[in-house]
């Protein structure tokens, strides 16, 4: 305002040239003090501010994935955010910061925060195990090295929004406050690469090959991604960082869509399963169990299976979920039916086929899956092994029956027996015939039958009283009635092998899944 005085332009720019100097030493104090105070979070810190339940066992700063992942509790849980600044020097930092901003300097103030705060939390990042991976590297993974990954990878999800970001966002308001036009965007800088680099490797995940084995690795990654969903939301709800926002976004539909893919995916692999393991003994097929077991971990998921499908279908959940239980239950009996055609005996293949549905509906029935399919579907599929279990007796069993009654064609002449009392018609010479071809037909039954094997004690218990209970009576009665006509003659022993108790135990070696060498001694 004295510019008329000659001297004034020397005090003038004087006065500037101090000014100037002032503010570079008010930068240079800012630049100094954020450098000092920003030192990176060591892993044992954060580990510290979790909730019990997720801290790694012992210390030990593995980042484990959290196996019970039924923790519902964690949306209650409490989190501590960690001190990335101590809170004496921050009202400094506003002060400088302010000073700063109306001198006129925002892109200074900006550049230093962003390359000092930024900088720190990658480097936290990276002491906590987190690393840039993409695509090719993940292909290249063994499964278990990748599945481990995957855990921690969960884990790194959850310390670095809940407490890194959160932490930032926290100094960032507090040293930024005033200087609004500044603050989102230097929140959104001083993240950005570390988000990148998270959210790659879950993006690597999600476009990989699918593999059944996947799917619950999936879906734990789904499950975080909805858990932070309304903390990532809030965080980086300011339009400097919208690219984040959609970015966390599009990972999680993604993740929804390769489940969908897998559970396709799945079902295929299931029916057209090429594997040539036959199992010998018509025991329960490793596929079988192998299908029942997936099955029983989905359900282990089923609140965020509903989620993911409330993602693409506003339908009900329940419904759905039960649809995709039933298609996989069906794709692993059409399986069945095929595997069950490689046996030369046909009532092997039922008590395959026996074997293996009732294994099914017994797991459904002990599981979950019980509520969702349903009480017609476990009475449908009970009715089922029946049906098995009565065509196995027959194939197996009517032959050495017709040779015990009275009406069957010997196998020697095909001529009928008379049961009048007497024995006209009868010879002897018939009688020792049927009981010659009795004993050979049973023998061979019994050996080949100790061999396979039912390995439910109930049900293999049941089919043997359902055999012996037309069996034994049928025996017991053509004995009385035939067999006197042979003990009165020579070597009765040699016709009437078995006294119908002897059949009765030697019935009790079926479906043990003895061997050949086993039985003999």
């Amino acid at each position: 305002s004295n510019k008329s005085f000659k001297c004034s332009d020397g005090v003038l720019n004087h006065a500037n040239q101090l000014l100037a100097k002032a503010i570079s030493k008010l930068e240079e104090e800012f630049r100094k003090l954020l450098s000092n105070y920003s030192k990176p979070v060591e892993p044992d810190r954060l580990f510290e501010c979790l909730p019990d339940s997720l801290r790694p066992n012992h210390g030990d700063g593995s980042g484990k994935s959290l196996t019970d992942h039924q923790e519902k509790s964690l949306e209650n849980a409490v989190y501590t955010l960690p001190i990335l600044i101590p809170p004496r020097v921050l009202p400094l930092l506003h002060d400088l910061a302010q000073q700063m901003a109306q001198a006129g300097h925002q892109q200074q103030l900006f550049r230093i925060y962003r390359d000092t705060r930024a900088s720190v939390l990658e480097q936290s990042l990276r002491k906590l195990g987190v690393e840039r991976l993409g695509k090719d590297d993940v292909q290249k993974m063994q499964w278990e090295v990748l599945e481990a990954k995957i855990g921690n990878w969960i884990h790194y999800m959850r310390i670095a929004v809940k407490l890194l970001f959160a932490g930032e966002k926290k100094i960032c308001d507090q040293i930024l406050d005033g200087v609004d036009s500044l603050r989102d965007q230097c929140f959104a800088e001083v993240t950005v690469n570390s988000v990148s680099v998270l959210l790659s490797f879950g993006e690597a995940i999600a476009k990989s090959k699918r593999s059944p084995e996947k799917l619950f690795v999936l879906l734990d990654m789904f499950e975080i991604m909805r858990e932070l969903h309304s903390e990532i939301e809030l965080l980086f709800g300011s339009k400097a960082c919208i690219e984040m926002r959609e970015a966390a976004l599009s990972l999680t539909k993604r993740l929804a869509e390769t489940v969908q893919e897998t559970f396709v995916d799945f079902e295929e692999a299931v029916e057209k399963d090429a594997t040539k393991t036959t199992v010998l003994d018509g025991t329960v097929h490793p596929l079988t169990s192998y299908v029942i077991n997936y099955v029983k971990f989905l359900f282990d998921y089923q609140s965020t299976l509903k989620q993911l499908f409330r993602e693409f279908d506003a339908s009900d959940p329940d419904a759905l979920l039960a649809s995709v239980t039933t298609r996989i239950m069906q794709a692993l009996q059409n399986s069945l039916d095929g595997k069950s055609k490689q046996y030369r005996d046909p009532s092997l293949t039922q008590l395959f086929l026996m074997n293996n549905v009732h294994y099914i509906v017994r797991s459904v029935q002990r599981s979950d899956a019980k509520d969702l399919l349903g009480d017609d579907w476990v009475q449908i599929h009970r009715r089922i092994v029946q049906q098995h279990a009565n065509q196995y007796k027959r194939i197996s069993w009517a032959k050495i029956l017709q040779c015990l009654s009275v009406q069957g064609g010997a196998s020697g002449g095909g001529s009928a027996m008379v049961a009048d009392g007497g024995a006209s018609g009868i010879s002897r010479a018939m009688v020792k015939d049927r009981f010659k071809t009795f004993n050979a037909q049973f023998e061979e039954l019994h050996q080949r039958q100790s061999q396979w094997t039912v390995p439910d004690s109930e049900l293999r218990e049941s089919l043997r009283l359902a055999v012996a209970e037309v069996l034994l009576p049928a025996y017991r009665s053509f004995q009385k009635r035939f067999g006197p006509m042979v003990e009165n003659g020579k070597n009765p022993q040699k016709y009437i092998r078995y006294s119908p108790e002897v059949l009765d135990r030697m019935m009790n070696e079926f479906f043990e899944g003895k061997t050949w060498s086993e039985q003999k001694r």
